[in-house]
């Protein structure tokens, strides 16, 4: 859970005891596609009534729930980004199934999309250190151009080109409506219709609070409406405890010098060496890898060796219902990501396979020249077999609890 000095953004450490209890926080600053989907039909997505939309946002409401804007007519966004399941994939898929068939596999697991829209374009800081961008590779500058590309990916919506779409939407319902907020010959110009359904959605997601409803327990916690259960506090002091998980490293855990907020992630960059994940089908091809930053989605970096098998830091939020977890949806829960994060290194027979000669395969999905990228400075990576991991199972089970409290939509009962 925490990233490698070389990619985590600089945060302030500040001290803070609630209820008695001291707990080291994290000052914050702040944390991707419509993914592909095997699902025939879209969640409807809803709007809170004390909310007003723009027009352009009304419109990406549509959209984003819209199935006939896919060549299948059977994927939107909302297909993988179901707002009931915090705007994340509701199955337990490594890669979503998209294209004209809805058979055709991707290549990372789907991200939820709350909590995106304070996220700026990717930058590298004054100290290097690379930062923020959309998708999980920071390829993306905005959220209109995140929400362009799984329209036109061939295992995602599969439109083949800007026309092709185009033509979809000039078959909605919702296509004069469209022509008012954007021109009455909007439809001649393909290439800007596409950019307009993109701000569309980048409105949608930046105007309506369900995105970024900051109404979880530990809001609540933070807003001294609520106290967390002994465990939860339990589970928060070791999640910020530099000598234990040492989550809040990069997931910052403690409001913004102006009363932000946390996100939960600092917006960095960092190298896990997540086990490769077979059940993804490009991962058949030994010579496939899939190296974060440095390619083979994104490739004004593909030189920089340095960065290559590095990806964003995500929010925590809503994590305690995720399907998957990490870039290749290694994980199904999450106990073993835990277990993962602090036996890596003090037991990697565990997560990792045996090469022909017998030994330790370690950070398999990687090629060899690339796994001195990995962590292996800070706490709880700083560990050498027969070591005692930086968590007991006992300690994982309450810092799995405090998680819980970073669920959207808590409601306080008497």
């Amino acid at each position: 859970m925490t990233s490698s000095p070389l990619y985590r953004s600089p945060v302030a450490r500040y001290l803070w005891r609630p209820s008695g209890t001291c707990l080291v926080l994290l000052s914050v600053l702040i944390l991707t596609a419509c993914g592909g989907g095997s699902q025939t039909t879209a969640p409807v997505a809803s709007t809170p009534s004390t909310v007003t939309l723009s027009a352009a946002a009304l419109l990406g409401q549509k959209i984003f729930s819209d199935t006939s804007l896919s060549a299948s007519g059977q994927m939107a966004c909302a297909t993988c980004h179901n707002p009931a399941n915090a705007h994340a994939q509701s199955n337990n898929l490594a890669v979503q199934l998209g294209g004209i068939d809805q058979q055709l596999p991707g290549t990372r697991a789907t991200p939820s999309l709350r909590y995106l829209n304070l996220l700026p374009a990717f930058f590298f800081a004054g100290d290097g250190t690379p930062t923020a961008g959309f998708n999980r590779d920071g390829s993306a500058t905005t959220l209109a151009e995140q929400a362009r590309v799984p329209l036109l990916a061939a295992h995602e919506m599969a439109n083949i080109s800007n026309a092709d779409l185009t033509a979809r939407l000039a078959r909605t319902a919702y296509v004069e409506e469209f022509r008012r907020v954007f021109g009455s010959d909007i439809l001649a110009a393909p290439e800007q219709t596409v950019d307009r359904i993109g701000f569309a959605l980048q409105q949608y997601q930046k105007e309506d609070r369900e995105f970024f409803p900051f109404d979880a327990k530990y809001d609540l916690f933070l807003a001294g409406k609520v106290t967390l259960e002994n465990a939860e506090l339990r589970g928060l002091a070791l999640f910020n405890n530099p000598a234990k998980g040492n989550c809040a490293a990069c997931h910052t855990s403690a409001r913004g010098a102006d009363g932000s907020s946390p996100l939960f992630t600092d917006f960095s960059y960092d190298n896990l060496g997540v086990p490769r994940n077979p059940a993804i089908p490009a991962n058949t091809d030994p010579a496939y890898f899939d190296l974060g930053l440095c390619g083979p989605i994104r490739t004004d970096l593909s030189h920089r060796a340095d960065l290559c098998g590095a990806f964003k830091v995500p929010t925590l939020r809503n994590v305690a219902t995720r399907k998957v977890f990490f870039h290749n949806g290694r994980f199904t829960n999450l106990r073993d990501v835990l277990g993962f994060y602090v036996r890596r290194d003090t037991n990697p027979e565990e997560w990792y396979p045996r090469a022909a000669d017998g030994s330790i395969d370690k950070f398999d999905d990687l090629p060899a020249i690339y796994k001195k990228n990995v962590n292996l400075s800070e706490v709880p990576y700083n560990r050498l077999p027969g070591m005692a991991p930086a968590l007991s199972a006992a300690e994982i089970e309450d810092v799995i609890t405090f998680l819980g409290t970073l669920n959207d939509g808590y409601q306080i009962t008497n």
